[in-house]
């Protein structure tokens, strides 16, 4: 992470790339700062400014541009926090904002907005969070997310996961991250040690929207997860301009099958403030989704869905 681009003109440089060429907007990265591992900056093209792997970190000028029903808030979540650190917006799920830190900065990231200073995951609020997991007996699953909770140390991580798995009512964990994409190292032998002693099924549901991010440390990364017995998903963000052609999707569901992992959601995007550029409508999605679906077997199909406030679950697009 010391290695790690973290302002414009330094991304621009090392890809051979003039600020009129991409469009970007110095104020947008100064309200959301870039932030870019060196494994995603090797696996650019250089002197490519519609490289897809850029063009999800980069600061566009049209992320000024204020656009209706884009709000700095889109899911609500806000309002969800029983505790600080706990969103609860399903039953029997709890959703812990383990760290407000990431590995890289997504320009369409839903909580790009999210007060994390309020919310994050110090020792005194996992006591309190913790003390409220224990008294909920309906609690099912706890859901790791952030920022990305793999950013954390192995030591602070790994006292929330032992906590947590003596919790007699909890069957299953799971983690949301980035992190054996863009920072495969991260994926150590105290990391897989901590995994395999929960006891208890644990998913691990990477976010993966090209092909072109399942580099070789990444696979590697992948492949270390699977052999400490965590079942590997992923879920990818429908992204305009990015993967919203038939053959990148059919690729990405393929690649990430020989990789292991199963496409498990394909969301259509969240309407955060800052990231109108990318959305594609519902009627191309459906069309993509249903062109994806005549050429792959059905279990490499990821579910066509979008997220509403106040739902039970996650909406279905068909």
């Amino acid at each position: 992470m010391r290695q790690a681009v973290r302002s414009l003109d330094q991304l621009l440089a090392q890809l051979g790339l003039s600020a009129a060429s991409v469009g970007v907007s110095e104020a947008a990265a100064r309200q959301f700062p870039v932030l870019v591992t060196p494994e995603w900056m090797a696996a650019m093209e250089r002197g490519n400014p519609q490289d897809p792997l850029l063009r999800q970190v980069l600061p566009d000028a049209r992320e000024e541009q204020p656009v209706p029903g884009f709000t700095s808030d889109p899911l609500q979540e806000v309002g969800t926090q029983a505790t600080a650190g706990i969103v609860r917006k399903y039953r029997g799920r709890a959703l812990l904002i383990a760290t407000g830190a990431c590995a890289v900065h997504c320009r369409y990231c839903f909580r790009r907005h999210f007060p994390y200073q309020e919310a994050g995951m110090t020792a005194s609020r996992w006591n309190t969070a913790f003390a409220e997991l224990r008294a909920d007996p309906t609690l099912r699953e706890v859901i790791f997310s952030g920022g990305d909770p793999l950013v954390l140390g192995n030591r602070p991580l790994g006292r929330m996961v032992s906590d947590l798995s003596g919790l007699p009512q909890l069957r299953w964990l799971r983690f949301h991250t980035r992190l054996p994409l863009v920072l495969p190292e991260r994926v150590d032998a105290g990391l897989c040690e901590m995994l395999s002693a929960t006891g208890l099924p644990t998913a691990l549901v990477i976010h993966c929207n090209h092909p072109h991010e399942l580099t070789p440390g990444a696979r590697a990364a992948l492949r270390r997860l699977r052999d400490c017995g965590v079942t590997l998903l992923n879920q990818s963000v429908l992204l305009r301009g990015i993967n919203d052609e038939p053959d990148v999707l059919i690729r990405l569901s393929e690649s990430l099958y020989a990789a292991g992992v199963l496409p498990y959601y394909l969301h259509l995007l969240d309407p955060v403030a800052g990231a109108a550029h990318f959305l594609v409508e519902d009627a191309s999605a459906q069309v993509l989704h249903a062109s994806i679906k005549a050429r792959l077997p059905g279990y490499l199909v990821p579910r066509l869905v979008r997220e509403i406030p106040g739902e039970d679950a996650k909406s279905w697009v068909r």
